[in-house]
């Protein structure tokens, strides 16, 4: 740093690491009977994604900034606009009506805990191991 950097407060800008999430990609029915069997041995959870939504998109952000990599939990992720009958047919098959966006946690084949919007950003995932 120079001397007119220090005069005039030039500071160094810190380059934030983006935070990428293990998901898989939620892209047919069949997945949801997978997600229901796997879930006799592991956590999963569901987010529904509008991407036409500027709260949803900052709902994801927030939720993957505060996500815990090390938890034992599958996360699947749904883009509703793309896969609409999937969003349908989960649903149905839970008994949870559709918000966007929305998260599902499912545990010994049934949805335990179910959020939407801002609440997402509150949960507490490790209460769902």
């Amino acid at each position: 740093m120079g001397i007119f950097d220090s005069v005039f407060g030039k500071k160094e800008k810190s380059v934030k690491e983006k935070k990428e999430l293990p998901w898989v990609q939620l892209e047919s029915q069949a997945q949801l009977e997978e997600i229901k069997e796997n879930s006799k041995n592991k956590t999963q959870i569901i987010f529904k994604h509008s991407s036409t939504c500027g709260i949803s998109r900052m709902v994801l952000n927030m939720f993957t900034k505060s996500y815990d990599t090390q938890l034992d939990i599958v996360p699947h992720f749904l883009t509703i606009q793309s896969h609409r009958a999937i969003s349908n047919a989960i649903a149905e098959e839970f008994g949870v009506r559709h918000e966007s966006p929305q998260l599902l946690v499912i545990k010994n084949k049934e949805v335990v805990f179910h959020t939407s919007h801002g609440a997402i950003s509150d949960t507490d995932l490790k209460e769902y191991l």
